[in-house]
């Protein structure tokens, strides 16, 4: 379908969203965006032309929802629609249904998808164009003894994978026999839920490989390139939280053997359109093909930086039937890019999702911060909900070395402030500083290798609370009230009710918590010097304070701390670690002191998928009560101690909020747990 594109809509959200609209906008292009339910003030929305509301909150109701969006469409005469890089840019039923409607679909034809939106049926395309592929099974009997034989025959450890879907969604790592069924179990039903389809494919499981990922593109005409390397090794549960372009330290040889192998799976399927070709990577350089993602990848932006491309232009470009802007010879690569995934979510608490405001949001500024590029889908003010992925943006950095784009991309986190949610900010940054990161190279075991230097220190430096307590003390400082008594003049030290005494001041105690550590200080002011006294042990400072800054000499060492008061919570930056400590409330009070013990609470908004326990029924430490789904995730809830469940506060199916009791535990002695 080759004609030009005056009208895009835009079904997705976030910064991807954006993208498209900033980049639609620069080519004369009108956009119309569409939002679900509390989405309506985020910038996508107020960037495009026009925005259409979208009846609901979750992604099913609302961005999955194909009828509605090709109605929208037709209704306000698009030309095309753009799925961004959410679940249908890879539905082959949408392209198709878009083609069907005289629309132009942003992305590869339906064929190109179906061919490789099954794992298996790419696997039996990718052996027959001669491209290496990981031993395993990926046939169509899915009895779970077939697979449990075939993973059997291929040898531990082998990897589950969905074969309707991405995104880590439905993997699992299986070390034996003895555990395959349960986790075939969960991996089947998380697919379900995602895909539609519970079908597995096996791997062999290889030991310390990296994941190095190829951009290609193709043209209507069949023309195609491939824009170079990333290295997508560092992951979390599957998930990536740090990619980098070109991959380090391959060889040329290998790189333009890959680079082939990519171009080559792209012909096989007649593709058109930006994809990415997934390769595994074992020590010797020898590479697997592992999947195909038939779309744009998040991480594009590293490639776009080292090429100097814009792929998303590229994308309506050849979406309108134009030529690719390039040929092979035509890319260069200059220099090296990394790109880190600000997520809300709380690393110290396994990465749970964090929910809520986006009260205080600041990233240093790109036009002054050489090679930084911010893409993020919200602002300050934005909600974090339950139903949509919680990144927050995407930092990436570009320099002329990869030592120069890493310190940047740490400098750039290190200068980023969020408050009203918990990110993952000082974990990116720690991996930054990493040796072993630093060096390059890493395997997808990075993370799960090195989890305990990348932790954070349970070891709270004393200046941190000190800090905290003269800051929570200023800010409670009552401002000047007006005189009860008219006759009393204005400037009379009687009309305002400060700290002032006409004597020596008087000591103060200041109580606040970090995680489930109380602080209790007593401070005693004298101007801007104090003598703190913490844990029996006094000290003297001095301390300036200003708006959002605070400047603390202690022990013979200058701090500067920045700082935002978030509600209920003090928020302190400084280095690479940010503190969040709560204030002194009643509710504080009753929440550390007088917790009802024995009640599992959830620790996130969610759906209840499973309650594996019923009333009276006796359970041992660690075991699984309960199974919730949060932000596209699932999480168990487990015994903290061997007990007799008093009260099932839930049931499955069932919406229950962060905080909700659940379960009900009441403890008993671990010989009646366990007979």
């Amino acid at each position: 379908m080759n004609r030009p594109i005056k009208t895009l809509m835009i079904a997705n959200r976030g910064e991807i969203a954006s993208r498209i609209i900033r980049t639609a906008h620069r080519m004369g292009i009108r956009t119309l965006a569409v939002f679900a339910e509390g989405d309506q003030h985020h910038p996508f929305v107020t960037q495009a032309d026009d925005a259409i509301p979208l009846q609901g909150e979750t992604a099913t109701q609302t961005y999955l929802d194909q009828t509605t969006l090709l109605r929208i469409a037709q209704e306000n005469g698009v030309d095309a629609i753009h799925p961004g890089y959410g679940f249908l840019s890879e539905n082959a039923g949408f392209a198709r249904r878009c083609e069907q409607a005289g629309l132009i679909f942003v992305g590869p034809p339906a064929s190109a998808i179906d061919a490789m939106g099954s794992k298996a049926e790419a696997k039996h395309r990718m052996e027959q164009a001669g491209v290496p592929l990981i031993p395993g099974y990926h046939g169509t009997d899915q009895n779970p003894d077939t697979l449990l034989t075939e993973a059997q025959k291929i040898g531990f450890p082998v990897l589950l994978k969905a074969s309707a879907g991405g995104g880590g969604k439905g993997m699992r790592v299986v070390h034996s026999a003895v555990e395959f069924m349960d986790a075939l179990e969960t991996a089947q039903r998380e697919c379900q839920k995602a895909f539609g389809d519970a079908r597995m494919i096996i791997e062999k499981y290889l030991v310390e490989p990296r994941h190095i990922e190829v951009q290609i593109f193709f043209d209507q005409q069949g023309h195609g390139v491939a824009l170079f390397d990333r290295d997508c090794s560092v992951q979390r549960r599957h998930q990536k939280v740090l990619e980098e372009a070109p991959a380090p330290g391959l060889s040329d040889a290998t790189r333009k053997a890959m680079a082939d192998a990519a171009l080559a799976c792209g012909r096989a399927i007649g593709y058109v359109g930006a994809g990415t070709i997934e390769f595994l990577v074992d020590r010797q350089q020898q590479f697997y093909f592992m999947e195909m993602n038939t779309r744009l990848q998040v991480e594009h932006p590293v490639t776009e930086m080292i090429t100097g491309t814009d792929l998303v232009e590229w994308q309506l470009r050849v979406a309108a039937g134009e030529a690719l802007p390039l040929t092979q010879d035509q890319i260069r690569v200059k220099g090296h890019a990394i790109e880190a995934r600000l997520y809300a979510e709380n690393p110290d608490v396994n990465f749970l999702p964090s929910t809520g405001c986006l009260n205080h949001l600041r990233f240093p500024d790109w036009r002054t911060h050489a090679g930084l590029r911010i893409d993020s889908g919200v602002e300050e003010g934005n909600l974090i909900s339950t139903h949509f992925d919680p990144m927050i943006a995407k930092v990436i950095c570009h320099g002329d070395t990869r030592d120069a784009a890493l310190q940047g991309l740490a400098q750039a986190l290190q200068q980023t402030r969020i408050a009203g949610v918990h990110t993952n900010r000082d974990y990116l940054i720690r991996i930054c500083h990493h040796p072993r990161f630093q060096a390059g190279g890493v395997s997808t075991h990075f993370i799960e290798a090195h989890a305990a230097d990348l932790k954070t220190d349970p070891k709270l430096p004393t200046v941190y609370p000190l800090a905290a307590a003269l800051l929570i003390n200023a800010n409670e400082r009552p401002s000047p009230i007006a005189p009860l008594v008219p006759t009393v003049p204005p400037d009379s030290p009687w009309t305002t009710l400060t700290q002032w005494r006409n004597c020596l001041p008087e000591p103060m105690t200041c109580t606040f918590w970090r995680d489930e550590t109380e602080f209790t200080i007593e401070l005693n002011l004298h101007g801007e010097t104090a003598t703190v006294t913490l844990d029996g042990q006094s000290w003297p400072v001095s301390f300036s304070q200003e708006p959002a800054h605070l400047t603390l000499w202690f022990e013979g060492r200058r701090y500067r701390m920045d700082y935002v008061f978030d509600a209920d919570h003090l928020v302190l930056w400084h280095d690479a670690q940010h503190l969040r400590f709560e204030l002194p409330s009643e509710n504080a009070t009753v929440s550390h002191h007088s917790a009802e013990a024995g009640s599992l609470q959830a620790p996130m908004g969610g759906t209840i998928v499973k309650v594996l326990v019923g009333e009276n029924q006796v359970v041992g430490k660690g075991e699984t009560l309960v199974i919730m789904e949060a932000m596209k995730m699932e999480y168990a809830i487990k015994a903290p101690a061997h007990g007799r469940i008093r009260h099932l506060l839930c049931q499955e199916k069932a919406t229950v909020k962060a905080g909700q009791h659940l379960v009900e535990l009441e403890p008993t002695p671990a010989t009646e747990a366990t007979t």
